[in-house]
């Protein structure tokens, strides 16, 4: 009884470590694999997109599956669900998330800026299992996106938003941001490199490889390092 009462006790401030170190899931803000800094540009109208991503953070270990279309010129919409199983607690911690995002570049090229902005939300189950209640986390966030596009390939990304987390009561709100660059290492093969971050945390760095095995359908995976953790995740997308 007396283990139950403590938990309890201690659940705003686990919930306080849950939202900070990132572990609640936040469906489906997700940019082109492996990049966690997302590109001003859409699907053309008419086209979607399946993606599914393994992927690991320090001890917690997940998987997404998001579905991507676009019924109007220059604006994307995407539904995401995603799981995900945290073993550095015991017994371990679960979550369960589904999420909508929208995203709309209304000024795109193929060469030099496109700018715009998306919008997430996410619903997130939590089961922490040291204690017996389960609750819901929700989650907003707003970006703008810009994209500088080379000739020869290159293309950098920079973010920049603000999130908002409410569980238990409790919410909490940061300022976001991204920069990331991709690089041409053959016709369908691509480099990428970024750094990003919010409010009160050292940034995230992360290296990765995309592979265009045929056209609309693409591999890859990246690692990172930041704030005394390592993360990875691996992908498969296909563009129809």
């Amino acid at each position: 009884m007396n283990t139950v009462k403590n938990a309890l006790n201690n659940l705003p401030a686990r919930l306080t470590v849950l939202i900070t170190t990132g572990f609640l899931l936040l469906p489906p803000a997700h940019a082109e694999g492996p990049m966690n800094v997302d590109d001003a540009g859409t699907l053309d109208k008419g086209g979607m997109k399946l993606e599914g991503v393994l992927s690991r953070d320090d001890r917690e270990r997940g998987g997404e599956l998001l579905f991507g279309f676009s019924f109007l010129e220059n604006l994307e919409m995407e539904i995401g669900l995603a799981r995900a199983t945290d073993r550095a607690t015991d017994p371990d911690s679960r979550s369960r998330g589904v999420g909508f995002g929208a995203k709309w570049v209304p000024y795109q090229n193929e060469t030099g800026w496109s700018l715009g902005a998306r919008f997430d939300y996410g619903r997130t189950r939590i089961n922490d299992r040291e204690t017996p209640q389960k609750f819901t986390e929700r989650s907003y966030s707003a970006s703008a996106l810009a994209s500088y596009r080379l000739e020869n390939g290159q293309v950098a990304h920079i973010n920049l938003g603000a999130a908002r987390t409410r569980a238990q009561g409790d919410s909490d709100t940061v300022g976001t941001w991204g920069i990331g660059y991709e690089f041409p290492l053959l016709d369908s093969l691509q480099l990428t490199v970024e750094t990003f971050g919010e409010e009160h945390r050292r940034p995230d760095k992360a290296i990765g490889l995309r592979y265009e095995i045929i056209d609309g359908l693409k591999v890859s995976g990246a690692v990172g390092r930041g704030n005394d953790r390592s993360f990875g995740q691996a992908g498969l997308a296909w563009e129809f």
